[in-house]
């Protein structure tokens, strides 16, 4: 029986480009995805401060470049506005100098904080004498596809370089100048540094088989991580023949108790959607308990229009609301309004609808609040506080690589130590096993 390269047991030692006839989007990939292994193997060994002094170099290189940057995103704002483009992709599209500062300075987070790798997680000494550790190590070469944000690129990178990974770079066709722009940046740092530029490569975006590629180059590829809408997500869980980490969508609720501080739960649910609607930590649905009475409801509605925010519900005077909207990541100034019968019927419409993100809570009982915390099934839940604070940068990570709702290995914003696998070192004096 013939085996496909696809099958392999290990891709690492083969070449795609003797073949005749082969795809050259294919070729591209692998030998991409093979220049990251060989950079990946020099990176696992660079110190923390020679890490650090490179992030903080990029840093001040994007910066130093913010013209060019800004004019190659122009380029791309352009050609999505020409292509009818909703004005909330657009935003996730956009860059400004303000922006790329805080790319910028996401850069300088990641570089402030703990080298993971090397890290010993646990160990011991058995009763013979053998020594066991086990410590954290680069994952190897990591994948990151995504759409729209171009912010995404630098983050990705900061990250899998600081825990010591090379980085496969497949941004959106949307995006493409101001990926490319970027990425030039960064490589010509790694230059300066006289370290692998291939650490940091921007996958063809312009054929869609590129994704293919990468998620089913097993033996070249370590993980692979989606980051962007359901239908992209899906598309790499169900055909990766890669280990995949999903990163899922974002059906946030918040859900307004009825012994809540109204003034305070509007101010969350206020920054929770329109602070930026279009971001995966945006508040989707609101949930009002029936005690709250009808004037509280319609002081919630009143806030969310006046806010310019487009209500879906089933009271009189909403947008109809269906079993769509209740699913809903709306991605734009849109939410659905539902009033609900206690905490019980709120936590039973979290967990029909809700994506496995970020659930929050506006409650002064503490009973209520710990209820909704242990029963509620979300990456993030939180108390007294918007959706919005579910971000990698907010929680102290510098930037984040994605935020997953899966339940293994990582889960919520995914930094450093979630870009790291284990290794087990075994010191012994002879040891031989009876």
């Amino acid at each position: 029986m013939t085996t496909s390269s696809l099958d392999a047991p290990d891709l690492a030692g083969q070449t795609d480009a003797d073949q005749a006839g082969a795809d050259p989007v294919r070729v591209a990939v692998h030998e991409a995805a093979r220049r990251a292994r060989t950079a990946s193997r020099e990176l696992a060994l660079l110190t923390a401060d020679r890490k650090n002094a490179l992030l903080l170099a990029a840093a001040d290189a994007l910066i130093a470049a913010e013209s060019g940057i800004l004019e190659a995103n122009a380029r791309d704002i352009e050609e999505q506005t020409v292509l009818g483009t909703s004005e909330a992709m657009l935003d996730r599209l956009r860059l400004t100098p303000a922006r790329l500062d805080g790319i910028a300075d996401g850069l300088r987070q990641v570089a402030g904080l703990a080298d993971p790798v090397g890290a010993v997680i646990r160990g011991s000494t058995r009763p013979n004498g053998l020594q066991l550790r086990q410590l954290r190590v680069p994952l190897g070469v990591v994948g990151m596809i995504y759409e729209g944000r171009p912010n995404v690129t630098v983050d990705a990178f900061g990250l899998a370089f600081k825990s010591g990974n090379a980085a496969l770079l497949r941004g959106s066709r949307s995006a493409r100048h101001s990926n490319k722009a970027l990425v030039t940046v960064l490589r010509g740092v790694l230059s300066e540094y006289n370290l692998p530029i291939d650490a940091a490569q921007l996958l063809p975006s312009e054929d869609r088989s590129s994704v293919t590629h990468l998620i089913q180059a097993r033996g070249l590829v370590d993980v692979v991580i989606p980051r962007g809408g359901a239908g992209l997500i899906q598309t790499v869980v169900e055909n990766a023949k890669v280990p995949a980490i999903e990163t899922g969508t974002g059906n946030c609720h918040l859900y307004i108790h009825g012994d809540a501080d109204l003034d305070e739960a509007i101010s969350l649910l206020l920054n929770g959607k329109t602070r930026r609607c279009s971001v995966c930590n945006a508040t989707e649905t609101v949930l009002i308990d029936e005690a709250l009475g009808d004037a509280a409801v319609d002081r919630v509605v009143d806030a969310l229009r006046s806010a310019g925010v487009t209500v879906h519900g089933d009271r009189e005077g909403l947008v109809p609301a269906d079993d769509v909207d209740w699913g809903e990541e709306y991605l734009s100034m849109d939410i659905a309004l539902k009033v609900v019968d206690g905490v019980d019927a709120a936590i039973e419409h979290i967990a029909h609808w809700s994506s496995g993100h970020t659930e929050a809570i506006s409650t002064r009982s503490l009973d209520v609040a710990d209820q909704f915390c242990a029963r509620v099934d979300a990456a993030a839940v939180m108390v007294n506080a918007s959706t919005a604070w579910t971000d990698g940068e907010m929680f102290g990570f510098g930037a984040e690589i994605g935020i997953s709702t899966q339940k293994l290995h990582a889960r919520g914003p995914m930094g450093l130590e979630e870009l790291t696998s284990t290794k087990w070192i075994a010191h012994g004096k002879g040891h031989v096993r009876p």
